[in-house]
C-alpha cells in the first residue's frame, strides 16, 4: 500500500509514533488508509453540510475496513464573492485548490481518496487533483439546494439564485416593489446546496458523474435527502473497494469519458464555464481536447434538457426524472456516446442501463429541445482563438444578431450603464479587461446579464466579454473572447458605435470594421494595482481557449 511509506518497517517507528498519537492502533495500521478531502465551510451554503456528510464518508470507510483521515480545502461562493474584488479570487482558487491537494496527498501517503466539493470551482479544482496524483478515488458532491418560492402578483413561482438579480432589473423599472424584493432576498435560496438551477456548481457535479468518478445520482440527488446521506456512505465504502482493486483516477478520466462528459454537457444544456473547467481537466490528464473538438461534439449532440436559468426546470426535478443516468442512457442508445468506458462502478453502459428511460422531463434524441448542444463556440475576426455562448439559454431572436457596441472596461460601468437605463435595444454590451489575464482572474458577468434580462432587453441586447459567465446567466452573452483584451486581442480596438455580428448557427462573431481601421487603432487597458496571489496568478495564467490554465 502507498501508507507503507508512514507506516512499514522498523524505519518507520517515528511515522507510527506520530500516527497513534492521532489515537490509531496496530490493528487500523494494517488497513487501507483513505483521504477524505471536503471543503466544508461554514460560510458558503453549498458546503455548510459537508461537515456532516463528511461523517457519513468515513462511517463508509470504517464499514469497508479502511481508515479515514479527514483534511479541508479553501471554496468560494461566487454569490458572496459577486461584484467586487472578490470575484477576482473565484477562478483563480482553483489552481490553489488542485495544488493544496498535491501538497497533502504527497507529504502524507495514503491509498485512497474520497473528495467531496459542491460549488464552482471546488469541483474541477478537486477533479484536477484527482488525476495529477492518480490515485484510487471517488467523489461524492453536496448536492444542489431545492428551489425557492417566491409570491409574485398572487402567484407562488419557483425560483433560483438568477431570479434574484433579474429581480433588481424589475425592481429599478418600477414592476415590483420593497416588498416583493424582500420575499426573493427571504426566499429564493431555502436550503444547504449548490444553486438550484443548471448553474456552475451543478453542472461539474453532473459532469463528474458522467466522467464516471461519482456514483449514479451523485450529480443531481438533492443536499436535504436522505439519499444523499446514504451515498456518502457508499461513496466511503466504494472508495475502500476502488483501493483494493487498484482502479485509479487516470484510468477513468481518459478521452472516452471526457467526450462522454463533452456529450452530457452539450444535452443538458450546462454552463459555459464547463468549457474552461473540461480543458483544464483534460490538460491535466493529458488528453489533447480543444475548443474545435467542443464545437464538434455540440454540433452532433442533441440537447435533450432545458433547465434553469432557460426553462423552470431545476435539478431536484431533472433527479427525480433520472438525471444524469438517463441523459447518458438516451445518448449511450444513439452513438453519442461510449458505454464500455470504465467508471467507479461499472461501464457507462452498466449504469446507465438502470435508469429511467428518457420521455418525461429528459427529452428523446428523436424529439430533442434542439438538434445540436446546449453551448456553441464562435470564431471571427474579434474572437480569432475562440469564444463560448451557452446557445440554450439564447432567444430565438438573438441568434442571428447584429447590434451597436457600447464599450466598457469593467464589469461595474456596464451594470450601472445598464439598470440607469444608457443601454438600448439593438445595443451590443462589450465588457473587456475581464479575462484571465486582464480580471485578473476572469470574473463572471451575471449582475450585467441580470440586469439585462430584468430590464426586458434579452431579446434585443446582446453582450461580449472576455470575462465568463455564471451558470445563471442567460440570453445572448458571448463570453471567454480570446485572445482577450489584455493580451492583445481584438475585443481591446472595439469603440462605441461600432457593428457587431454574432451569427450562433453559423458559429460566427465579427467586429464590422475593416482591417486598416482597426490597424490605427490603439488599445488603452486600464491600471490595475495588483499583490499577491492575484499578481502571480497574472504572471503565470494562460487562454481561456486552453482553460485558463498555469503555463
Amino acid at each position: 500500500m502507498r501508507s507503507d511509506l508512514i507506516k512499514a518497517g522498523v524505519e518507520r517507528t517515528p511515522h507510527r509514533a506520530i500516527l497513534k498519537s492521532l489515537g490509531l492502533t496496530d490493528s487500523e495500521m494494517g488497513k487501507p488508509f483513505i483521504a477524505v478531502v471536503s471543503a466544508a465551510s461554514d460560510y458558503v451554503p453549498g458546503h455548510m453540510h459537508l461537515h456532516r456528510l463528511g461523517q457519513a464518508v468515513r462511517d463508509g470507510i470504517r464499514n469497508a475496513g479502511g481508515v479515514p483521515f479527514e483534511f479541508f480545502t479553501i471554496g468560494v461562493c461566487d454569490g458572496l464573492a459577486m461584484n467586487h474584488k472578490g470575484m477576482r479570487y473565484s477562478l483563480a482558487s482553483r489552481e490553489l485548490i488542485a495544488d493544496s491537494i498535491e501538497v497533502m496527498l504527497t507529504a502524507h501517503p495514503l491509498d485512497g481518496v474520497v473528495f467531496m466539493p459542491n460549488c464552482d470551482k471546488i469541483v474541477p479544482g478537486m477533479v484536477m487533483a484527482a488525476v495529477r496524483m492518480n490515485l484510487p478515488c471517488a467523489f461524492i458532491s453536496g448536492g444542489p439546494m431545492n428551489a425557492g418560492v417566491v409570491n409574485i402578483s398572487g402567484e407562488r413561482v419557483r425560483v433560483g439564485y438568477s431570479e434574484i438579480y433579474e429581480a433588481i432589473g424589475k425592481y429599478k423599472n418600477g414592476e415590483i416593489g420593497e416588498t416583493e424584493i424582500k420575499d426573493f432576498e427571504d426566499n429564493a435560496c431555502p436550503t444547504c446546496g449548490s444553486c438550484s438551477g443548471m448553474y456552475t456548481a451543478n453542472s461539474m457535479n453532473c459532469l463528474t458523474e458522467a466522467i464516471g468518478l461519482q456514483l449514479p445520482g451523485g450529480g443531481t440527488e438533492p443536499a436535504v435527502t436522505s439519499r444523499r446521506m446514504r451515498l456518502a456512505k457508499e461513496t466511503g465504502e466504494l472508495a475502500v473497494e476502488l483501493t483494493r482493486r487498484g482502479l485509479t483516477a487516470r484510468e477513468i478520466v481518459a478521452k472516452p469519458n471526457l467526450l462522454n462528459a463533452l456529450a452530457t454537457d452539450m444535452a443538458i444544456g450546462a454552463s459555459s464555464n464547463t468549457v474552461l473547467h473540461l480543458l483544464a481537466i483534460a490538460h491535466e490528464a493529458g488528453v489533447d481536447i480543444s475548443l474545435d473538438d467542443i464545437d464538434a461534439c455540440s454540433r452532433r449532440t442533441p440537447q435533450l434538457i432545458k433547465l434553469n436559468p432557460a426553462s423552470k426546470i431545476f435539478i431536484e426535478d431533472f433527479n427525480a426524472d433520472g438525471g444524469v443516468q438517463t441523459v447518458l442512457k438516451e445518448l449511450l442508445a444513439h452513438g453519442f456516446a461510449d458505454g464500455a468506458a470504465v467508471t467507479v462502478s461499472g461501464t457507462q453502459e452498466e449504469r446507465a442501463a438502470a435508469s429511467k428511460p428518457a420521455g418525461a422531463l429528459v427529452h428523446t434524441a428523436e424529439k430533442p429541445v434542439r438538434k445540436d448542444g446546449g453551448l456553441a463556440v464562435l470564431w471571427g475576426n474579434i474572437a480569432v482563438g475562440g469564444c463560448v455562448v451557452k446557445q440554450g439559454a439564447v432567444l430565438p431572436e438573438m441568434m442571428d444578431f447584429t447590434g451597436t457596441a457600447k464599450v466598457f472596461d469593467g464589469e461595474q460601468a456596464a451594470v450601472d450603464a445598464i439598470l440607469n437605463d444608457k443601454v438600448q435595444s439593438g445595443d451590443v454590451v462589450v465588457i473587456r479587461y475581464e479575462g484571465p489575464k486582464g480580471g485578473p482572474g476572469m470574473p463572471e458577468m451575471l449582475a450585467p446579464t441580470a440586469a439585462i434580462a430584468g430590464k426586458g432587453l434579452d431579446g434585443s441586447v446582446a453582450l461580449i466579454t472576455d470575462g465568463r459567465f455564471s451558470g445563471a446567466s442567460r440570453g445572448a452573452a458571448v463570453g471567454h473572447v480570446s485572445p482577450e483584451a489584455a493580451e492583445g486581442g481584438v475585443i481591446g480596438l472595439v469603440e462605441d458605435g461600432d457593428r457587431i455580428h454574432i451569427d450562433i448557427p453559423n458559429r460566427k462573431i465579427d467586429l464590422l470594421v475593416d482591417a486598416d481601421t482597426l490597424s490605427r487603432r490603439v488599445a488603452t487597458p486600464p491600471a490595475r494595482e495588483l499583490s499577491g496571489y492575484l499578481s502571480r496568478y497574472e504572471k503565470l495564467v494562460g487562454s481561456a481557449a486552453g482553460g485558463a490554465v498555469f503555463g
